[in-house]
């Protein structure tokens, strides 16, 4: 057994207490104030020197005994408005919030990492920021970019990770390019002019016009964008009417439209712009308008090749062999990305789910739960990514 995996089989039993701590405890985004308070409490014990950002974040930077690049770290922390039904014996004492994406775990990874890397930091060749992102569901990492978590020192590099249920454990996936999606959340207001059934010649038909665009725009995956590239777009909510004979003035259409390639509207794929573009038209044609607002949208996480190898290096190590690498690109979001398109990171997916723990849920479900084990293989992957980047041995 190497040094790194005798720091991480030490600080397990201790890993787990802390995962377990904060998934009694959730909190939604934004909210995450114990969640926080205890972190900060850890990091400033360790004698690292904590800034908040954006509120409930948190950022924090570890000095190496040698010159060297800043290599950040990022878990999230936030939970679900979700009722948890596990039976878990720490389950959420929340009534309908629950952990039910693994952030619980990312944060008590990277808080466990930050008390071990702290240990050896005359060794380091470089620095690490440690960054605990709030409110990851709902686009956190930009508004902590803004405020300047990418500097104070300048950041060179970021990896982290997200343990995933529907990925086996003992498996790791380190891909490079595109592994979570870019992701743009949209509200279509589809305007018309209210009347009743009995003389819909005399009313512009919001519903009519917003069936059309429901059909319509799915052109852009059949006929607009190359057949070759990950593209979803899925309408999860359409409101509108009042009663069975009165046509309606607007009726409100919201989903999402997902994809693993560059979706910049000046680019050559430009789902948004075709997007807008195509229920405008399809309205105009049934004498509506339609008003398109795109919000909560983040890029694809990109992993970089170079740092993605160095990823895959660690994995080999921390599994033991090559077999238990993986592929995992995916169309979930992952606000990581806002990291990755600033700087050369690479992301993990940490395999989390097996059927002799009970793991075999999807996230976001109320009944969601990892196999703990991952916990270790999470914190090891982690170390030895941030070791290499930082040309440090144990």
């Amino acid at each position: 057994m190497d040094a790194i995996k005798r720091l991480v089989a030490d600080a397990a039993s201790s890993l787990t207490a802390l995962r377990r701590d904060l998934h009694r405890h959730p909190e939604l985004g934004r909210q995450e104030r114990r969640t926080s308070a205890l972190i900060e409490e850890v990091l400033k014990n360790l004698g690292l020197d904590v800034k908040r950002v954006t509120g409930t974040g948190l950022s924090a930077v570890l000095k190496g005994g040698r010159p060297g690049p800043t290599l950040l770290l990022r878990a999230d922390l936030d939970a679900l408005p979700v009722q948890e039904a596990t039976g878990l014996p720490y389950a959420s004492e929340t009534p309908g919030v629950m952990h039910a994406c693994g952030h619980d775990g990312h944060a008590a990874i990277l808080t466990t990492a930050a008390r071990l890397l702290t240990g050896c930091a005359d060794r380091l060749g470089g620095s690490i920021k440690f960054v605990f992102e709030p409110n990851e569901e709902e686009v956190g990492a930009l508004a902590m970019i803004e405020e300047g978590v990418l500097s104070d020192p300048d950041v060179t590099a970021a990896a982290g990770l997200h343990l995933w249920a529907p990925l086996e454990f003992g498996k790791i996936a380190v891909d490079d390019g595109a592994t979570w999606a870019g992701m743009d959340h949209f509200l279509i207001k589809v305007r018309g002019r209210g009347g009743h059934t009995a003389s819909p010649h005399l009313a512009v038909d919001p519903i009519l016009a917003a069936a059309q665009i429901v059909n319509g725009v799915q052109a852009l995956s059949s006929r607009e964008l190359d057949p070759f590239l990950p593209f979803s777009l899925v309408f999860g909510r359409i409101q509108g009417g009042s009663a069975a004979n009165v046509i309606p003035a607007e009726v409100e259409l919201e989903g999402t439209i997902r994809y693993l390639f560059d979706g910049a509207d000046d680019g050559p794929h430009r789902p948004r712009a075709r997007f807008k573009e195509l229920a405008e038209r399809l309205a105009a044609a049934f004498r509506a308008e339609a008003e398109v607002v795109f919000y909560c949208s983040q890029p694809p996480l990109i992993n970089d090749p170079a740092m993605a190898a160095l990823g895959r290096a660690a994995a080999v190590r921390t599994l033991g062999s090559a077999e238990g690498l993986a592929q995992c690109r995916n169309l979930g979001g992952e606000d990581f990305s806002e990291f990755s398109r600033r700087v050369p990171s690479v992301f993990a997916v940490i395999g989390a789910g097996s059927v002799e723990s009970g793991a075999v849920h999807p996230h976001h479900n109320e009944k969601f739960r990892l196999d703990e084990r991952a916990l270790a293989v999470g914190l090891e992957w982690l170390l030895r990514t941030s070791l290499a980047y930082l040309e440090t041995t144990l």
